[in-house]
């Protein structure tokens, strides 16, 4: 049976090495953007005989597995065995080992063997492929690993971060998504503000166009991650859907604000999302933090959405607007738009090409509130930008050369228009060349700071 075995040095002893794998959200962080793999029933456990339902797609197919768990009888770890699945065999083995007699560091070493299905002939032709699907994965699975063990311990050692209740809004959205469970690996309880039926101690209710929220469950909370509105790019902009964009963000933010601010134990932080939207149509002009608003419909938005969080601010709780740039990542957004395209070797540049975007990598993002919950240093915008803006025709370049494919059918500025009117206008033929100087400031290590490095992060290239 073939062996693949990754061992890296990670920043935390073997014990807390494999806390961070036991607690909640350890296999959302872990799981490669791109792959399509959903969590059908989450483990409750690492212990003896609990199991983990998942569905895999396979070509158009989806494939149901469940992986048992078991405990080491010789280390630290634990071991994952396929019950039902894909593959014809498959076990996981996870060990933690200290690293040196200070217990500062340690090897985390994964160990699989496995089997592809349909006897001799599929692990013929099959199995080359699963071994490099798999050491794509865990190459990624151990820079993530290795990174968010760092920043948890960075915050613990230097801003004296511990446990905290942290409320997260748009928890279920794009980047709300890898919010959650870097911040539940990380220690913290995350309560989720939700709209409908509050499910358990970990939701609370809000219907923010009614300005109806459960206040009382809010008290001793210690940060506030607010990221809900309506999604922009799904459509074309009506004027029903320009409306519903402006109220879900101005709206719900100073419902959450003014019910924050009536709080007997008032959270310290409030880091909401705003977008570089507020700057607009600049050309080649470097936009700061302290650079003005444009005058589009989006930079309204983003204005009036900045402004919405006052009732906090005057409440004496700190407020952190990050301005979000154009967010990477294959789940969403607009690079996932952009993939079948560029895939087919139909992509190439938007307009003039000459637009500057001002992009992030997730993680960063995941980063960027990270750093702006736990240094009280931040207040007010902060870009959350990659430190490299790129104007389209180079964006487009490095993305065609990331995935091996030609980059020779424009999209002209007048198609733009015509197929998404002023939504495209906006999001693709604006040129807004944003810089993040508050977080690097502030002594933020970006992880993704160029873009050839960030794309082959998210796609596994």
């Amino acid at each position: 049976m073939p062996e693949f075995i990754q061992r890296s040095l990670m920043p935390a002893s073997a014990e807390d090495l494999f806390a961070w794998h036991a607690r909640p959200g350890a296999f959302e962080r872990l799981l490669p953007p791109w792959e399509h793999i959903e969590i059908r029933q989450p483990a409750r456990s690492l212990a003896n005989g609990d199991r983990a339902e998942l569905a895999i797609r396979i070509g158009p197919f989806w494939q149901r597995m469940v992986a048992e768990h078991d405990a080491l009888d010789d280390g630290i770890g634990f071991r994952d065995v396929q019950i039902v699945g894909p593959f014809a065999n498959w076990e996981h083995t996870h060990r933690m080992t200290p690293a040196d007699s200070s217990n500062s560091a340690s090897w985390l070493e994964d160990r699989i063997h496995y089997n592809g299905p349909f006897g001799m002939i599929g692990r013929t032709l099959l199995n080359r492929n699963i071994r490099q699907s798999i050491e794509r994965t865990f190459a990624y699975r151990h820079r993530i690993t290795a990174a968010d063990l760092a920043a948890h311990q960075t915050a613990k050692e230097q801003q004296g971060i511990r446990a905290m209740n942290i409320l997260v809004t748009g928890s279920t959205g794009l980047v709300g998504s890898a919010v959650v469970p870097f911040l539940t690996t990380g220690g913290h309880r995350v309560v989720r503000l939700v709209r409908g039926t509050a499910r358990g101690p970990d939701e609370v209710e809000w219907h923010p166009q009614e300005g109806i929220i459960d206040a009382a469950k809010l008290e001793g909370l210690d940060a506030v991650v607010h990221l809900a509105g309506e999604n922009i790019a799904t459509s074309r902009w009506s004027t029903a859907k320009k409306a519903r964009i402006r109220d879900s963000r101005v709206i719900g933010t100073r419902v959450l604000s003014e019910a924050l601010a009536k709080l007997s134990r008032k959270p310290r932080v409030l880091v909401g999302a705003s977008a570089i939207g507020f700057y607009g149509e600049r050309g080649d002009n470097v936009m700061t933090e302290t650079s003005h608003p444009g005058s589009s419909y989006l930079c309204n938005v983003c204005r009036d959405w900045e402004a919405a969080t006052e009732p906090a601010q005057a409440a004496g709780i700190r407020v952190v607007n990050l301005r979000i740039g154009v967010v990477l990542t294959p789940r969403g957004g607009a690079l996932e738009k952009m993939l079948l395209p560029f895939k087919l070797c139909a992509g190439g540049v938007v307009g003039s090409g000459q637009q500057f975007w001002s992009w992030i990598a997730i993680d960063d993002v995941v980063g960027a509130i990270h750093h702006a919950i736990t240094h009280d240093e931040l207040s007010g915008p902060v870009n959350a930008v990659s430190p490299e803006p790129t104007a389209n025709r180079d964006f487009t370049k490095t993305l065609g050369r990331v995935l091996g494919r030609p980059t020779v059918f424009p999209m002209p500025a007048f198609a733009v228009r015509l197929l998404l009117g002023e939504m495209g206008e906006e999001l693709l033929l604006a040129s807004t060349r944003v810089v993040p100087n508050r977080l690097q400031e502030t002594g933020y290590q970006f992880r993704c700071p160029m873009l050839d490095g960030a794309l082959r992060h998210v796609l596994g290239c």
